[in-house]
């Protein structure tokens, strides 16, 4: 059993369950609870885990809109419009990409008329973003 193929097993089952506890960890990737502990800790420090999160159905959240807003930036602010994004307490999620923007942000709010504010005061507000294009989350498939 390579260290890879361990690795590999464990990431699969947090993906699967980030709640799993080290013992069913254990069972399902097929090594010890002692094994699970020392690969979670290698792999939180060498920063491949960098966190745990709930996935939620944004139709069942009563007092939350979800939107997914491609934000496009000029290249020579992209650090600094990045950083303003990331201390924006409305942005859940930040992604780099190389689709048809440059960032991904995951918006929320308290209804759809609260990120468009967020997203027309205070996104487009920072210095270097020249567009913002939302996609309003609308049911979770899978």
């Amino acid at each position: 059993m390579s260290v890879d193929t361990t690795e590999n097993r464990i990431l699969s089952v947090l993906e699967e369950d980030a709640q799993a506890s080290y013992a069913e960890i254990a069972e399902r990737a097929g090594v010890s609870k002692p094994t699970v502990r020392k690969y979670i800790n290698k792999l939180e420090n060498d920063g491949v885990i960098v966190g745990y999160s709930a996935d939620v159905d944004p139709k069942k959240l009563s007092s939350t809109s979800i939107a997914l807003v491609g934000i496009d930036v000029k290249s020579e602010r992209y650090v600094e419009a990045t950083r303003a994004l990331k201390d924006l307490p409305e942005v859940e999620a930040l992604y780099s990409s190389s689709g048809d923007h440059m960032i991904m942000a995951e918006v929320r709010a308290t209804d759809g008329n609260a990120v468009g504010e967020v997203i027309s005061e205070r996104i487009l507000s920072i210095d270097g973003v020249t567009a913002a294009h939302p996609s309003f989350l609308q049911e979770r498939l899978k």
